[in-house]
């Protein structure tokens, strides 16, 4: 299976609440974030889509890296995505669509299930965000 190298972000807003973002022409939300451009490490990667898609300019400092995850890619039938993953707090309002982005939603767990996530989200990254999913989940 083809493998997607990305850099994500779990970006909450002090309240409990985790920033998805949905690209035009596809259906699923997931974390911001996107590919390496040549010769960029991870948090470089996501420094920079961050500005492109959101109008957010975040620190590499500023970012606490979360790990290296795989899950099936949401919008690439048959591949997977390898995401670096790094978390951090910004205010609600500091984020605007930009690029080729259709939408974003500041979501609580009360969202699972009434909106189309990505696998990686599902999986590995809302559970980090909010412990308590993780312990629904059990060991799936």
């Amino acid at each position: 299976m083809p493998d997607i190298h990305v850099s994500a972000a779990v970006i909450d807003d002090g309240d409990g609440r985790i920033l998805v973002v949905r690209k035009q022409g596809t259906t699923a939300f997931m974390q911001p974030g996107g590919k390496p451009e040549p010769g960029e490490n991870p948090a470089q990667t996501l420094s920079r889509e961050l500005h492109e898609e959101l109008g957010l300019r975040v620190a590499e400092t500023a970012m606490r890296p979360l790990g290296r995850f795989v899950s099936a890619a949401a919008n690439e039938p048959g591949h997977r995505v390898i995401a670096d993953a790094f978390s951090f707090t910004i205010d609600a309002d500091a984020v605007t669509v930009q690029a080729e982005l259709a939408e974003l939603r500041w979501i609580t767990p009360d969202a699972i299930g009434t909106i189309e996530l990505a696998p990686l989200s599902l999986e590995h990254l809302l559970p980090i965000a909010w412990p308590a999913l993780r312990q629904a989940q059990g060991s799936t």
